[in-house]
């Protein structure tokens, strides 16, 4: 088989193919086996019809057909291994040549990885903010910690801000109560918002036992984003009577006897958290400094594919959250327009860091041991709220566990490069990385130093040089 390749672009290759037909025998002989199983001709027991029969009753032709859709996978794959090329995408196949007995000629055009002439991506040198934990983040924590432990009271007045109602709720439509749109003795926070528009402002001074009308819209169902009649009644007002912040509280609602302990660990746990958000914020910077130093060439097809799927996990979301999207670009402060270049851009980022890692990995050997890949699997299914046994098990039905190789082996890429990467905050500090613990703690340098009173002189060397190993 012979086989040239024609760049049409850096990511996009046309592969020529040329099959003498003695390499066709063996899947000529398989069509005409199967034809053979599939047709009756008298004189002859079903799948012993000779071929020179079949020629005459089927025809030359639909045997060639069978015998070149059964060789075609196996031709293209031999003539990517042989060129080095890797696939990026289906290929549109063509038969250009076709002479029986003689040859078999086909183009394969296809999207390709493209050849990335990477940086010198050791050392570099990149700036975080500094990790900062106010009183007021402090004290956020502990009022949330106080709520958790309130108790509600009934009040004879009207609803305020922060205050719990029972209500009942029930939209309407040109009269008719909309199907869904209907609770009864449910309790919501005043002032919490994310329910109805308009439906805090119209419990706002209510009491129990008053009833109130106003439009807004609904944010789910079939009748999402239409304008709709909201009837609330109030049948109770509670108001949330926090415990006092002393140590018996410290002592009931944690393992310390003083508020000062507790607010101390609530400082320490915040902070262990913000130099968390650092280290993304370091590996995000390192990676967006690669990507500026680079020029990546992208397939408009892989570009095409990963914005649509963005798009339907974005839309996915917000059904969840139950909002439109109107409703999140309000909220964002965005047009439909820059949402879409943002996330363009965003994904176009995205594509050519796979691309720029996957080099990086390449070129440092970088493997993924069944340890690493089954942690990654547990993640990733902790992350998506599914069963781990059951998350696994899609991956494999549907032979998705290439990818989540590949995201493991980008993952490792890139930790290497912000290991070697010089992190400072904005106050000059230096941003310890390598000893980072995955809850915000930094760990204890390795110990490389034999300690000379746990040396054994006499110890063969083949048994220090397997001590060695295990270090």
């Amino acid at each position: 088989m012979k086989s040239a390749v024609e760049t049409l672009s850096p990511t996009r290759a046309k592969l020529t193919v040329e099959v003498p037909f003695e390499e066709l025998k063996p899947s000529l002989d398989a069509a005409y086996k199967k034809i053979a199983q599939q047709i009756n001709v008298p004189g002859f027991r079903r799948g012993k019809v000779p071929p020179m029969v079949i020629d005459r009753q089927v025809g030359r032709g639909a045997v060639l057909d069978e015998a070149i859709n059964n060789a075609l996978p196996k031709l293209y794959v031999d003539a990517l291994q042989a060129n080095e090329l890797e696939p990026l995408a289906q290929p549109e196949i063509d038969i250009t040549k076709l002479e029986d007995n003689d040859t078999l000629e086909f183009t394969a055009e296809v999207d390709i990885r493209p050849e990335v002439d990477l940086p010198d991506y050791q050392g570099l040198e990149v700036s975080v903010d500094d990790v900062v934990v106010s009183d007021e983040d402090v004290e956020e924590q502990v009022q949330n910690l106080r709520e958790r432990f309130a108790t509600l009271t009934d009040v004879e007045r009207p609803a305020a801000d922060g205050d719990f109602v029972t209500i009942d709720l029930k939209a309407t439509k040109d009269g008719e109560v909309v199907e869904g749109a209907e609770v009864s003795d449910m309790s919501y926070q005043v002032g919490r918002g994310g329910m109805l528009d308009g439906l805090d402002e119209a419990l706002a001074g209510m009491s129990a036992g008053s009833e109130k009308t106003f439009t807004s819209q609904l944010v789910g169902g079939d009748q999402k984003g239409e304008d709709v009649e909201v009837e609330v009644k109030v049948t109770a007002v509670k108001e949330q009577d926090l415990p006092e912040l002393d140590d018996d509280f410290a002592q009931t609602a944690s393992e310390f006897d003083t508020v000062a302990e507790l607010t101390e660990d609530v400082r320490s746990r915040l902070h262990n958290g913000k130099r968390l958000e650092q280290a993304a914020a370091a590996r995000d910077a390192v990676l967006e400094k690669i990507l500026d130093m680079v020029e990546v060439p992208l397939p408009d097809a892989v570009v095409d594919q990963e914005l649509t799927a963005r798009r339907e996990s974005v839309q996915q979301q917000l059904s969840f959250a139950g909002m439109t999207m109107e409703q999140y670009l309000d909220s964002e402060e965005q047009t439909v327009d820059e949402f879409e270049a943002d996330l363009e851009k965003r994904v176009r980022d995205a594509v050519a860091a796979q691309f720029v890692l996957d080099q990086v990995a390449k070129k440092e050997e970088i493997a993924v041991n069944e340890g690493e890949l089954q942690e990654h699997l547990m993640r990733r299914a902790q992350q998506s709220g599914q069963n781990p046994q059951e998350f696994i098990q899609h991956m494999l039905e549907h032979n998705h566990i290439p990818e989540m190789v590949a995201e493991v082996v980008r993952g490792k890429a890139l930790a290497m490069i912000v290991e070697s990467a010089t992190v400072t905050d904005a106050s000059g500090n230096h941003v310890e990385l390598k000893l980072l613990q995955p809850d915000g703690t930094i760990g204890e340098p390795a110990d490389e130093t034999p300690d000379a009173s746990d040396a054994d002189d006499e110890a063969p060397n083949d048994a220090k040089d397997e001590e060695k190993a295990d270090a």
